[in-house]
């Protein structure tokens, strides 16, 4: 076969191969992970350490963002409707997709930078320093002190990072609509109430579950596999920001398509 056919199919062949042991060695590890949740006297000390640098410090960012998503979607929807649709419906549009998008999907990609590359790097950096082979030597078992903490956090507060970033999309967005669209209180809360099911924040919820079990799970993989010193430790952070990103927006179709 000619070269210029053979090597592009060995670099897929080769990609394909890598991607292929990366899946298995990340269920390899969260299998693992699941069985030293056992150990709690080992990682339970640490999940609420965890559970403030994973959820709490994040909601800053997360409300940023939620104030200016906000307010884009109520001006956004009032140009799209003017002359059209009532008004009123901006509070239905505002609503209905900080809570079953927006929310969800752009809470959980500024986390994956904010949190999965902080996760990374703080353990491929333990990784290349060999403390965890010394956490071994010490009969700790890495999983359950590194891993299990890090990732229940994460299950445990993204729901909340993700529900207040929502509440205040919806504030900003109705604050947007009474000082700069002319609209009063009564219409904005009618449109918001013309299409909300209670089953809305349930489906964001099961969405940020599953975000913040990506992030962190995709961190802690990355950075305990990390290589070659400092340089190790940003191509771990960089992949993991990368990688969790790609499967946050996976698992927004998947959702969708099985649930709504």
């Amino acid at each position: 076969m000619p070269d210029f056919l053979s090597k592009p199919l060995a670099v897929a062949g080769r990609g394909t191969i890598g991607a292929l042991g990366s899946v298995g060695r990340a269920w390899t590890l969260f299998a693992a992970s699941a069985g030293a949740t056992r150990h709690f006297a080992i990682w339970g000390p640490h999940l609420f350490p965890q559970m403030a640098r994973v959820g709490v410090a994040s909601v800053p960012i997360a409300l940023f963002i939620a104030t200016f998503t906000g307010i884009v979607m109520s001006l956004q929807a009032s140009y799209t409707l003017t002359g059209t649709i009532p008004l009123y419906f901006v509070g239905t549009l505002v609503g209905k997709t900080m809570i079953l998008e927006l929310g969800p999907v752009l809470t959980g990609l500024t986390l994956a930078g904010r949190v999965g590359a902080n996760i990374s790097a703080e353990l491929g950096t333990m990784r290349v320093t060999e403390q965890v082979d010394a956490l071994e030597t010490l009969a700790y078992d890495p999983l359950a002190y590194l891993v299990v903490p890090r990732v229940l956090a994460g299950i445990l507060m993204f729901p909340i990072v993700v529900l207040l970033a929502v509440a205040i999309g919806i504030v900003s967005g109705w604050f947007t609509a009474l000082q700069l669209l002319d609209m009063s209180t009564p219409e904005f809360v009618k449109g918001l109430r013309l299409f909300f099911e209670p089953w809305d924040v349930w489906f964001a919820v099961i969405k940020s579950v599953s975000f913040g079990a990506v992030v962190t799970g995709v961190g802690c993989f990355y950075g305990l596999q990390t290589e070659r010193g400092a340089e190790g430790v940003g191509k771990s952070a960089t992949q993991t920001v990368v990688i969790a990103s790609m499967i946050i927006l996976c698992l927004d179709a998947f959702w969708a398509a099985t649930l709504l």
